[in-house]
């Protein structure tokens, strides 16, 4: 009997480890941040410029989706002049600051298979859903592309002004907010 529970116990606990493994998320690797030009990192939106000498991780995977896969919500400009950079990725165009749309993190995105389709995200006590126009690139940073900004962490949710308008949040607190969504 004490065998059976034994081998019983390593299954459970097997299938458990490989379980947690498989949603695991590991960096891929790091970027070292060189001196950026004068005046070219965009901080719009309180965004964070890379530091010189600074070690960034880097990741190819996000969390597992799931139907409340929780991340954090981030502000980003997708108009022309905003702190997104250039055209957004799926259909190369600009997006009006009173548009609904996001950008996930490298893993989340997969590679455009997400482009413009619409996603829930719920946080603040409300729900907007909103299109996936863009990656927030978890792979590269600190260079010109990127605006001289960090690599996006493995779980973000870039979101216009109109997401964070439609959940309620008041300006003073946009910019970071824990947040669930689903496909």
């Amino acid at each position: 009997m004490k065998r059976l529970n034994f081998i019983l116990l390593f299954v459970l606990l097997t299938a458990t480890f490989i379980q947690i493994s498989v949603q695991t998320c590991k960096p891929s690797g790091s970027i070292r941040e060189k001196k950026p030009p004068p005046r070219e990192c965009n901080t719009q939106n309180d965004s964070k410029c890379c530091v010189e000498g600074k070690f960034y991780t880097t990741y190819t995977c996000s969390p597992t989706v799931t139907r409340a896969t929780k991340a954090k919500l981030t502000i980003n400009s997708f108009q022309k002049g905003g702190e997104g950079g250039g055209p957004s990725e799926c259909d190369n165009k600009y997006h009006s600051d009173d548009t609904p749309v996001v950008a996930l993190s490298t893993g989340w995105y997969k590679g455009g298979q997400r482009c413009l389709k619409f996603i829930t995200i719920n946080g603040n006590g409300r729900s907007v859903k909103a299109m996936v126009v863009d990656e927030c690139d978890s792979t590269r940073g600190c260079d010109v592309e990127h605006a001289y900004q960090p690599p996006c962490p493995r779980n973000i949710v870039d979101a216009s002004k109109a997401v964070w308008k439609a959940l309620g949040v008041s300006k003073s607190n946009w910019g970071d907010l824990d947040i669930t969504w689903s496909q």
